[in-house]
């Protein structure tokens, strides 16, 4: 499991500022609940995938005021001794609730929802935003390029340009999540379980009087696990046939040439030539793997023009999010308890509708239809009972005059789920293969138009009634 920062000072400063107002109002230990929800697809998708659930519970467990921590907000001149010598005794008390890692999810259906003390929760923003947002970016960005290549064809191959070394780790371990089989990352491999792989650089043809020397030599060192790098001097005219010489010496010597990356260049011609040469010389089970700044839309065009390709090692624009600098998630009050104890529903409005929230303390159900498709979520308060075997309405989060009838509801699941209680987890962290195929079978229960990469169908996220009701009350209060 990833060794993350676990200093309370990983937070923006008004965090801080409002918890020492909470502190000095003594509204510190109200209870409160906070829901973890995002606005918009990234990639124009029809999907997310939830990720980085794990290392964010890692946090909670952990995360702490050390003794240089509190000299350094002490050097601020902003904070009181009081509410310093209170950080120093902080630990997370808390509950949450949250979907499965790995899990399809769509806008405005919360992802997690913490709940505790206002204050414990409110510092807990930052840090679960910075992790679940990051995560799930690079996850969604993955589980694209997966759909596009084939599951079990996309190498991550990102650690190099990646932002530095958490979001290095961050990203393999989210990318293996979406779909990618494996990562060049050693570090990686050694903290997730991820398998690793990759070949050699063009440095080491450069490094050796010729290229076919270079290849005997690796080919030497590594007779059962070669794969030649075959464009540092020219693809068809030296590469490949140096690649089919040395191919046919492994197999006389009871071995066999594993693959070629291609690495630069027409990737969809090369790949096409590169088949034919290498079938010809009876080479037909080495692999064909091609890299260089792919993304979705690239395997798109390349398995379009007839590409002859088995794997895709897919780095820069993976690890980046190409497309979608940032996931939208965001983390806002739904409750708190008043002077007479209850708790209070909260709601935030604005000029933009789509910027508003949900009130209250709230379940997310996944209906399924006939066969195990997802239909719809359904977002209702916590408790709300409904007759799902004869259909439910839903309507839209914003347009109140929209709504729909789910009928034909095979089964509904709750996916807010409790992971933490008092501040420690419910379960031992789940594998990471087990996060992967979860991930893999709930994007084959989304119907093919959501996967698709143009112009995805909208999956649909309604309010059940009850809800409905209390949300159109509240807006209409607060407008007044």
């Amino acid at each position: 499991m990833m060794s993350a920062l676990h200093s309370g000072l990983f937070t923006d400063f008004y965090q801080l500022t409002m918890a020492q107002g909470y502190f000095s109002q003594k509204m510190g230990e109200r209870r409160a609940a906070f829901d973890l929800f995002f606005r918009k697809q990234p990639f124009e998708g029809g999907f997310s995938v939830l990720a980085g659930l794990d290392d964010a519970l890692d946090f909670l467990e952990n995360v702490r005021f050390s003794g240089d921590d509190i000299a350094y907000l002490k050097k601020r001149k902003v904070f009181t001794d009081e509410f310093l010598d209170h950080l120093r005794e902080f630990r997370f008390t808390g509950n949450v609730h949250a979907a499965p890692e790995g899990m399809p999810v769509f806008p405005m259906a919360p992802l997690l929802r913490v709940s505790g003390s206002l204050e414990q929760c409110q510092l807990m923003e930052s840090p679960l935003l910075n992790i679940v947002n990051f995560q799930s970016l690079i996850a969604t960005k993955s589980a694209r390029v997966s759909l596009e290549a084939g599951y079990d064809n996309v190498l991550e191959f990102g650690m190099r340009r990646a932002q530095g070394f958490n979001g290095a780790l961050a990203a393999s371990r989210a990318a293996y999540i979406g779909g990618c089989t494996g990562t060049s990352c050693m570090l990686a491999g050694k903290m997730y379980g991820i398998p690793v792989s990759g070949t050699h650089a063009h440095s080491w043809v450069m490094a050796f009087p010729d290229e076919l020397s270079a290849f005997r030599a690796f080919a030497t060192q590594y007779p059962d696990n070669c794969i030649l790098l075959v464009d540092t001097v020219d693809t068809l005219k030296s590469g490949i046939p140096n690649a089919v010489t040395v191919g046919r010496e492994l197999a006389a010597n009871g071995h066999r040439l594993r693959g070629v990356r291609l690495d630069s260049g027409d990737l969809a011609y090369l790949s096409i030539e590169t088949r034919k040469m290498l079938d010809a010389a009876g080479l037909d089970y080495v692999k064909i793997v091609a890299s260089g700044e792919l993304d979705e839309r690239i395997i798109h065009d390349l398995k379009a023009q007839g590409a002859k390709i088995d794997i895709y090692g897919v780095g820069t624009k993976l690890v980046t999010a190409e497309g979608s600098s940032s996931f939208s998630g965001i983390y806002k009050l739904a409750a708190v308890e008043a002077d007479s104890g209850a708790m209070t529903m909260k709601i935030k409005l604005s000029d933009n509708i789509g910027k508003s929230t949900l009130p209250g303390i709230k379940q997310v159900w996944r209906l399924f239809g006939g066969g195990g498709e997802m239909m719809a979520d359904l977002i209702d308060f916590e408790g709300e009972r409904h007759d799902f075997a004869n259909g439910v309405w839903g309507y839209h989060p914003f347009v109140e005059y929209e709504r729909k009838f789910y009928d034909g509801i095979v089964s509904a699941v709750p996916l807010l789920t409790p992971v933490m209680k008092d501040g420690a987890r419910l379960a031992p962290p789940r594998p990471l293969t087990e996060i992967r195929a979860a991930c893999r079978a709930g994007l084959e229960t989304l119907h093919p138009t959501m996967r698709r990469l143009l112009n995805p169908h909208i999956y649909k996220v309604s309010l059940g009634q009850a809800l409905f009701d209390e949300t159109r009350r509240l807006r209409i209060r607060e407008e007044r």
